[in-house]
């Protein structure tokens, strides 16, 4: 039975990375080649199946992470990063840091990819922890929570904007009813994990190479109108163009120029430019120590990459196997809610796959012919998916692994931290959405 071989394969990892401390990388490979061999894929063209994943995760989120990196680290080490780090605690105070987390990142997060967004606004975080002398897990926490549930929940975020298409139904009105359910959600998750024993129990120290351990004087920053912009210019890029994409007709050669500007690749690459100078020579910092800045980043993302690869080769297995198709047959004819029913196959697709998108998409599918009969809105139809997507982020997810290794957490870790909070996520926001059907109804909308 394909769950079976999942739930087996997911055992076999854990043993190997915990018991046996197998490197993360070389243990997803030989996982993943174990289930490529049970669900029947041909061993010629297994290796083609694991570069496939692995190019086509690494192509998704190398450029993103390494430039991400580079543009975080060039702030961390002109002090750029510290004066946004000081700004946040002069507005919100040292007890008020977890809400100024919450904030920053739905603001940014509403537009931004997980990874984009996580990606610059962790050098602050890390920043914050080294200033406050408070821990790890209470800084950051709260920020990737804001961020997985603002990416899983809403438009124009890959997942839901591609049910929304599937379903017909407006991007626009999907946005504007998720933020009732990801706001609140969310902020509580994110206010509330960080709380718990088992969590507060747990130190990590910031990742070596990721952040300047230097503490600046106040004349020796950069001024906050520069740090400010060149850590929002990609989020205006990318969620400008995201705006534009909503408004603008598909046909408009002023859209293909805004998407080109806007991708993330290209407006972090944009954003590094604009740091190097920014907080190199018009401050008087040489090329030479703007360019070592960026080496150093690139050193410590090299594991990292490595490891959210192999997780992308891990989950192709898995989609090559067959798995998706046999949960899509086994639950066809379930004659239950349709908004339980998409809720509920999209948490069994991303426990089995790993994949967000993939589970929204193949849950969406299923789900299509009962929403015609079924009078429930499509936009509600979208959340209900897109809330179902976040589920059970475990060993099989490339995102767990970027988790894991920024946060420094050992896999049993990471699994007690960010397994939990984006299942309790999925729960409550099944909640929001039922609630949100239930009071449209009421309102005879």
């Amino acid at each position: 039975m394909p769950l079976v071989v999942v739930g087996v394969s997911v055992a076999v990892l854990l043993l190997l990375m915990t018991r046996l401390k197998l490197n993360g990388f070389a243990a997803l490979l030989l996982v993943a080649v174990g289930v490529a061999l049970v669900q029947g894929i041909p061993a010629a063209t297994i290796p083609d199946v694991l570069s496939a994943g692995i190019g086509d995760q690494i192509g998704d989120t190398m450029l993103t992470i390494g430039l991400g990196a580079m543009v975080g680290r060039v702030m961390g080490d002109s002090g750029a990063a510290q004066r946004i780090a000081n700004k946040l605690l002069d507005a919100f105070g040292p007890r008020g840091v977890q809400v100024a987390m919450v904030v920053t990142s739905m603001l940014i997060g509403v537009t931004m990819f997980y990874e984009v967004a996580f990606i610059i606004i962790v050098p602050i975080a890390f920043t914050l922890v080294r200033v406050t002398g408070a821990k790890l897990l209470w800084v950051g926490l709260p920020m990737s929570i804001a961020l997985s549930t603002m990416h899983s929940f809403l438009p124009p975020h890959p997942g839901p904007t591609a049910v929304a298409a599937t379903f017909h139904a407006s991007v626009g009105l999907a946005l504007f009813y998720g933020l009732f359910v990801a706001v609140p959600v969310g902020a509580l998750i994110a206010l509330a994990w960080p709380r718990l024993p088992f969590i507060r129990r747990m130190d990590p120290a910031i990742p070596t190479g990721l952040v300047s351990d230097r503490e600046f004087a106040d004349e020796e920053m950069p001024g906050l109108g520069w740090s400010l912009f060149v850590a929002l210019f990609p989020v205006v890029l990318i969620a400008g163009a995201a705006v534009t994409h909503m408004v603008t007709p598909d046909e408009s050669p002023f859209l293909h120029a805004v998407a080109f500007i806007g991708s993330a690749p290209i407006a972090l690459l944009l954003t590094l430019l604009l740091a190097i100078w920014a907080f190199g020579p018009r401050i008087g910092r040489s090329l030479a120590d703007v360019s070592a800045s960026c080496g150093s980043a690139a050193k410590a993302m090299a594991m990292i990459l490595l490891v959210i690869g192999a997780g992308g080769a891990f989950k192709n297995v898995l989609v090559e196997g067959g798995i998706s198709d046999y949960i899509k047959t086994a639950t066809d004819g379930w004659s239950i809610s349709p908004v339980i029913l998409a809720w509920l196959i999209a948490v069994i697709l991303r426990v089995a796959l790993g994949s967000a998108t993939v589970a929204v998409v193949t849950a969406s599918g299923v789900v299509l012919p009962l929403l015609a009969g079924s009078g429930v809105q499509p936009e509600i139809m979208v959340l209900a998916v897109s809330c179902g997507s976040i589920a059970f982020s475990h060993v099989n997810d490339p995102g767990f692994w970027l988790f894991k290794e920024y946060f420094n957490l050992s896999v049993i870790e990471a699994i007690k931290v960010r397994t939990t909070y984006t299942t309790v996520l999925a729960i409550l926001g099944l909640g929001g959405v039922l609630a949100l059907e239930g009071a449209l109804n009421a309102l005879g909308l």
